[in-house]
């Protein structure tokens, strides 16, 4: 099994060195690791941070773009791989086999799709975790009831991505929400859940920074499940946001 990991960044060199560290020390266990960096054209020090890990990059893209989708849709283009997994540039993988644990469950099943467990941390770069996100399985309501997976710990096989669409670029920030309602909700892709922790994200994501930015992404999910002609319940975009509440206790 072959699993392209894709790395958007846009003058991300105060982070992109962890998240890039983060691939390229997976434990190569029962798959190959296919790595593409997509960059906006930095105008910082984000192509020299890359330069200690080049090896470990099968391809690095570095020209303008039309934003964080528009990327990712380049990064699914370049890759070759079986399975495709989008991790950001100020995110990193929780420990050295993740993608070894990600190749050995979806060799074990015939699923299209993974999902795992995140944890949010500190911002300052202490590791503080700070919020955790644990998805559970997916049942066929899961959607309507507000759950979603977290998108850095989702993989999909590259032939969905070619049978059902990329990332919308109608979308300034749930195109991700938009791609994974269509796969799995509309389309019904069979997914598999990992339990277990595959990314640590840092916090400070644009959809939660104002209550201006949470209230457009909420008519931006409204918005994707019309794009996909599927109807929520009067709830889902309410148990949305709710759900999160809970990943602040226990």
């Amino acid at each position: 099994m072959k699993i392209s990991i894709v790395t958007v960044a846009f003058n991300a060199e105060a982070t992109i060195a962890e998240a890039v560290a983060s691939v390229v020390g997976q434990r190569q266990d029962g798959f190959e690791l296919e790595y593409i960096i997509v960059d906006g054209a930095s105008t910082d020090g984000t192509l020299a941070a890359l330069e200690p890990h080049r090896d470990g990059i099968a391809h690095i893209i570095s020209e303008s773009d039309r934003g964080l989708y528009d990327a990712m849709n380049k990064g699914v283009a370049a890759a070759t791989g079986d399975f495709i997994g989008i991790l950001n540039a100020d995110d990193a993988y929780a420990h050295n086999g993740v993608l070894a644990a990600v190749a050995a469950r979806l060799g074990k099943t015939s699923a299209k799709a993974l999902y795992g467990d995140l944890d949010y941390v500190a911002a300052d770069g202490s590791g503080r975790v700070v919020r955790r996100w644990r998805s559970g399985e997916k049942g066929p309501r899961s959607f309507l009831q507000g759950w979603m997976p977290p998108h850095p710990t989702f993989f999909l096989a590259r032939s969905m991505y070619a049978k059902h669409g990329v990332y919308s670029l109608e979308l300034r920030s749930a195109a991700d929400y938009e791609l994974m309602l269509r796969m799995l909700q509309k389309h019904r892709v069979s997914a598999t859940y990992l339990p277990e922790v595959l990314v640590k994200m840092r916090t400070g994501g644009v959809s939660n920074a104002s209550w201006g930015n949470r209230l457009r992404a909420n008519r931006e999910d409204r918005r994707a499940w019309r794009m996909n002609g599927l109807r929520p319940m009067p709830w889902t975009l309410v148990m949305k946001p709710l759900r999160k509440v809970g990943q602040w206790m226990g």
